[in-house]
């Protein structure tokens, strides 16, 4: 996966432009746009590769700033069997703040706290319309109500997501740019494995015999590791997005930011742990492709390691070798993921510690 870098950025009718000079912002139609940047206010317009552009003088009194930015038998005592599992997860994301990104968490924050108005449009020209209706109106008059109606509803619309979107834009030296590209490719390989699993919860277990030999139990579940962009935010880079469970770690090229329902939270990568380890897993679902099988067990399984030949329905279970990958940070960053595939989880760790030794002078980044 090639890094690609994009020179603008459009939310709604509006198009925010990336150059050496600064940061620009434009809007219109096609032909015709009205914007200001770096060098003064501008009116573009033209067709078919004729253009006319004029600069409008700036009013020497507006200042613009830049914002940094098992299943078991019934009749198994299975309560007595293991203990309590315990969850895994990260503290709020309110409390997860990472010093250099409290602006950014603000502003993200309260864009995103903003109700949309559009609804409320839909829902008022809707009823105007059926009372207009009911009280036997002409059919041009009801027809006219809905069709402002729309025209305003998809107006407020766009108003909307202008009032909740932040616009986030990333200038690389060649050496950083390639640092990144380096954490997407390895990011693309973890999404290359067969299963890639969220681990929500774990706890010791008490008597291994019912549980295939097994020392502790966990609850799982399948998650997905993507190319995405978070809701409300426009950039001009990829970035990784990895789902746990009900909150989602963005990695950026200069912080991992955490998404819930509840709020937004950063974690710099100075701040981030990353462990990996290869684990022995004993799997009593299907085996997935690329995962290696390094031994096998029983589901009731004896001192000695061989079936416990009192129950009945004793079978094999394969043991598989997977690899394990902890996120953590001090300020309450705690999340277990588990590959199907050992290797890439090494590979995204590297291209991680490899960007935090190039964040402190080569990163650049500002907020719109």
């Amino acid at each position: 996966m090639g890094l690609y870098i994009r020179k603008s950025i459009s939310v709604g009718p509006f198009q925010f432009n990336l150059s050496k000079s600064g940061l620009g912002v434009s809007a219109g139609i096609k032909g015709l746009r009205v914007g200001t940047g770096p060098r003064g206010n501008y009116v573009r317009l033209g067709a078919k590769g004729i253009y006319y552009r004029t600069t409008i003088p700036k009013n020497s009194n507006h200042q613009y700033n830049k914002v940094d930015l098992d299943q078991f038998d019934a009749d198994v005592p299975l309560s007595s069997t293991y203990e309590p599992l315990r969850e895994i997860e990260s503290a709020d994301v309110t409390q997860i703040v990472d010093s250099s990104s409290v602006e950014l968490l603000n502003e993200l924050n309260s864009k995103r706290k903003k109700s949309s108005s559009w609804p409320f449009v839909l829902a008022l020209f809707f009823g105007l319309a059926y009372i207009a209706y009911n009280v036997q109106f002409p059919q041009w008059a009801v027809a006219i109500i809905l069709g402002v109606g729309c025209v305003l509803t998809w107006v407020t619309h766009i108003r909307d997501i202008l009032a909740k979107t932040t616009v986030l834009f990333y200038d690389f030296e060649p050496k950083m740019e390639s640092v990144y590209a380096q954490l997407l490719e390895s990011a693309e390989q973890l999404a290359k494995c067969s299963k890639v699993w969220h681990i929500a919860a774990s706890g010791r277990v008490i008597d291994r015999k019912y549980h295939a030999g097994a020392s502790d139990l966990i609850e799982r579940k399948g998650t997905t590791i993507r190319v995405t962009e978070p809701l409300y935010l426009q950039t001009n880079i990829q970035t990784v997005a990895i789902e746990v469970g009900r909150q989602t770690l963005h990695f950026f090229p200069d912080r991992v930011l955490i998404y819930d329902v509840t709020g937004i939270g950063a974690v710099s990568y100075k701040e981030l742990s990353i462990t990996v380890n290869d684990q022995r897993f004993i799997e009593d679902e299907s085996v997935p492709n690329d995962a290696k099988v390094v031994d096998k067990t029983w589901k009731y399984v004896n001192k000695s390691g061989g079936p416990d030949r009192r129950f009945k329905d004793n079978y094999e279970i394969p043991i598989c070798l997977y690899q394990d990958m902890l996120l953590f940070s001090q300020s309450g960053l705690n999340e277990r993921i588990q590959l199907s595939s050992c290797g890439p989880a090494n590979d995204f760790k590297s291209a991680l510690l490899n960007l935090n030794s190039y964040l402190p002078k080569e990163v650049e980044s500002c907020a719109a």
